[in-house]
């Protein structure tokens, strides 16, 4: 199903009957809606389920401009007030935990955040290694004898970046430079509901260390690991996942 949100046909899941409280997953970079399906069907049973492919994932169109984080936190918080809830548990997914780490800190919403649920979550910028400070170089001293050949330089960024931005569009390329390159670490300690971070022990694009480093910082949160899994702990380990979040949910 469809909505119009800040004129973006957005698509959405839309579960379970209407509860006090709302679920609003949100999905990974170049994810999609469709992912929760499985695990937001037992939560369902107890609470309504929202969960919208943000703007250049899935089936919703990619934003009219190069967004940055605050961009998406607007797109959801208008989303999330389009159904007129007024209390919702937020879990997001990897970049999806970047905008919720924003939202919470956040003085004004139209409703109340009552618990939040980091799923290998992005917002801590990693270390780089010499490898990638030196293909930064290389991309910075491009653009200097390029500067009047946008093509040749996205073709550059292009060979050089991630898995993620070679797949993008150059649109989406662009939102993926400004996301990725902000730091959310210091507004850690401003998330002040009780958060569940669950994480896969082998995850490398968001590495357990993040989620122990979220643990310190974020003032009443709890980790729980699964080990052996990557980056898609949800769905390597459905089972040990869900039975985490029925937990933690009460269901």
């Amino acid at each position: 199903m469809t909505v119009t949100i800040d004129q973006i046909e957005t698509n959405y899941l839309d579960l379970g009957e209407q509860s006090e409280e709302t679920v609003v997953m949100l999905h990974g970079w170049a994810s999609n809606c469709e992912l929760f399906r499985n695990s937001a069907a037992p939560v369902s049973a107890k609470y309504r389920v929202l969960a919208p492919d943000m703007p250049g994932a899935g089936e919703t169109p990619e934003p009219p401009f190069d967004w940055h984080v605050d961009d998406y936190v607007d797109f959801v918080v208008h989303f999330i007030a389009h159904f007129g809830c007024k209390k919702v548990i937020l879990l997001g997914h990897s970049f999806g935990g970047r905008v919720i780490i924003k939202m919470a800190n956040r003085e004004r919403l139209p409703f109340e955040i009552t618990k939040i649920i980091l799923v290998d979550s992005a917002g801590i910028r990693p270390e780089k290694t010499a490898e990638q400070k030196m293909k930064e170089g290389a991309v910075k001293f491009g653009k200097k004898l390029i500067s009047r050949s946008p093509a040749l330089l996205d073709k550059m960024q292009s060979k050089m970046g991630s898995a993620d931005y070679k797949a993008a569009s150059p649109l989406m390329r662009k939102v993926l430079v400004n996301t990725v390159n902000e730091d959310l670490t210091d507004l850690l300690p401003g998330i002040k509901q009780s958060t569940l971070l669950i994480w896969g022990t082998l995850d490398t694009a968001t590495p357990i260390a993040d989620a122990e480093k979220m643990e310190r910082l974020i003032p009443d949160a709890g980790l729980a690991r699964i080990e052996g899994a990557g980056h898609f702990s949800f769905l390597e380990n459905a089972a040990l996942y869900n039975a985490i979040l029925a937990s933690f949910l009460k269901l």
